[in-house]
């Protein structure tokens, strides 16, 4: 199931590379032109062109998007490595094929496709992919997080054995205090000791 997420989100991440990374990186590529001069905007400040704006802000939502794929360990791996090894394909045809790696790029004639056929020259898309699949090799982003178990009694404890504790219990009952404690019963005197002579049943002699 934690796998599955992380295909549907790797199709988004997907969607958002293509239509709103291609999208800004074509705003930015744009705007310098428009601005005139050898410099963008005359080598003045761009916070009030509207356009680099909105290609700086579509650029970093994608990126902040695909980083908490990268990072988070509780997503699968595959939320970003499938779109990560996309685009390394992509880039691989377009070394070998020029043609065929422009041909298959969708929706040409709009800014999305010029956007993204313009990313795929500049080499962002392949160095977009080599930061996505980076999860894919980390072991620990396959396994889920496994629930805590309860620790197991102390080998050398008296839980494990039961009749070990029976014979300290029985032990404890009978030791020399519970005979100190235990209230001892009175001697008759007229009871002779066991330590005293027996007298002989006719009485002492009498001597006249």
């Amino acid at each position: 199931m934690r796998h599955l997420v992380g295909v549907a989100l790797a199709i988004v991440l997907a969607v958002a590379v293509f239509f709103a990374a291609s999208w800004g990186y074509l705003k930015l590529l744009i705007a310098p032109a428009t601005l005139g001069g050898p410099l963008p905007a005359n080598g003045g400040s761009l916070l009030h062109h509207h356009a680099v704006l909105e290609g700086f802000g579509a650029l970093l939502g994608v990126s902040l998007v695909a980083g908490l794929l990268i990072a988070v360990p509780r997503i699968s791996p595959l939320a970003a490595g499938l779109p990560g090894l996309a685009l390394l394909a992509w880039t691989g045809l377009y070394l070998f094929s020029v043609r065929h790696a422009v041909q298959y790029i969708p929706l040409k004639t709009r800014a999305y496709g010029s956007g993204f056929e313009a990313m795929l020259f500049d080499g962002v898309l392949a160095l977009a992919g080599l930061a996505m699949i980076i999860p894919l090799f980390i072991p620990s982003r396959w396994r889920g997080k496994r629930p805590a178990s309860q620790p197991e009694p102390f080998a050398g404890t008296t839980a494990s054995f039961p009749d070990l504790q029976a014979t300290q219990t029985m032990q404890a009952d009978s030791g020399l205090l519970t005979d100190w404690t235990r209230p001892q019963p009175q001697a008759d005197p007229n009871t002779p000791s066991p330590s005293s002579p027996p007298q002989a049943p006719w009485g002492p002699a009498e001597y006249s």
